[in-house]
């Protein structure tokens, strides 16, 4: 059974609860990360969890990914959105991993700023994996023990400068900036059972009410298990860490057919890179202040659903 539960603000004092039909049941105790959280509280300890509630409506969302724990992304990791980017996912044969500073980790109610120096403003939803324990060596995950490693799901929007992270070949730069990771507002705990639903997930970002992004998990390229088998045998991963898994098609950004591309290739950097810039000034498709975007992901069933993510694009402040 999936428990979703929430960070928070009430009275000035940072806490958790389990969250169900608009009522928070508080979680007993102080919890300074993410990984103190999962690691003093199981689904079954939680599930019998009782006492008094407070209205949803009464606190104020804070992310359930706390900024102390590590930001991993995968890229171009759907098919369709290789396909839209120019690559064939039938032949790229490379899981593409990169980071966020966690500074950029917001509420799911954030407002986003736009910087000042930032043209090309893009949306990207994405499924966000919680980890469960530490991996600390090269492990072998599988879809059998993947619960062992998985704690739970939240919603991410990875927000990315696309002028700053396609001609500066700057991912984590173009990807970081403050207010940039929008996580929750839950985190949906899962338990062994639940664990095969991650792979029928839907995916779903509108901007100012118009659908851009609609996809299903089971269109990944790349699966949890062999991410996290992967990144076992590079660096450690603790408790409490996000892995974001990538986002669908219908991004903002558009990148030139493999012919377009092989031709750039014998220009000048300058005259590629303004070709590039010239071929984004004409998508508007890219956020601008005002602009209203909303993310969410469910399964079919609906036992699994993270919520709503709602943010809106304001002016970085002079």
């Amino acid at each position: 059974m999936t428990l979703h539960v929430l960070h928070y603000l009430h009275q000035g004092r940072a806490r958790w609860g389990v969250v169900a039909n608009g009522a928070i049941t508080p979680i007993p105790g102080e919890f300074k990360s993410t990984a103190e959280f999962i690691e003093a509280n199981s689904v079954e300890r939680l599930l019998v969890l009782g006492g008094p509630t407070i209205p949803e409506s009464e606190v104020q969302w804070l992310s359930p990914v706390t900024a102390n724990q590590q930001f991993i992304c995968q890229g171009a990791n759907y098919r369709q959105h290789m396909i839209e980017s120019g690559m064939d996912p039938d032949v790229k044969k490379f899981n593409m991993i990169f980071t966020k500073a966690t500074s950029c980790i917001v509420p799911a109610d954030s407002p986003v700023v736009k910087p000042s120096e930032v043209r090309f403003l893009d949306y990207e939803i994405e499924l966000g994996l919680v980890l469960k324990r530490d991996i600390t060596s090269r492990e072998t995950v599988t879809e059998e023990n993947l619960h062992e490693y998985i704690a739970g799901a939240v919603i991410v929007n990875d927000y990315s400068a696309r002028d700053v992270q396609i001609p500066q070949m700057q991912f984590y730069k173009g990807k970081s900036y403050r207010t940039f990771g929008p996580v929750g507002p839950y985190l949906c705990l899962l338990e062994k059972q639940d664990v095969p639903k991650l792979k029928e997930l839907v995916l779903t970002l509108t901007v100012n009410g118009t659908v851009r992004q609609n996809d299903s998990t089971a269109g990944l390229v790349y699966g949890p298990a062999e991410t996290l088998t992967e990144l076992s045998g590079v660096q450690d991963l603790h408790a409490g860490d996000l892995l974001a898994t990538g986002t669908p098609s219908g991004c903002a950004l558009s990148i030139p057919s493999p012919e377009k591309m092989r031709a750039a290739a014998q220009l000048p950097e300058a005259e590629k890179w303004r070709l590039f810039l010239k071929m984004q000034e004409e998508r508007p498709q890219y956020l601008r202040v005002g602009d209203v975007v909303e993310a969410q992901i469910a399964s079919y069933d609906g036992s699994i659903n993270l919520g709503v993510q709602h943010n809106v694009v304001m002016e970085e402040a002079a």
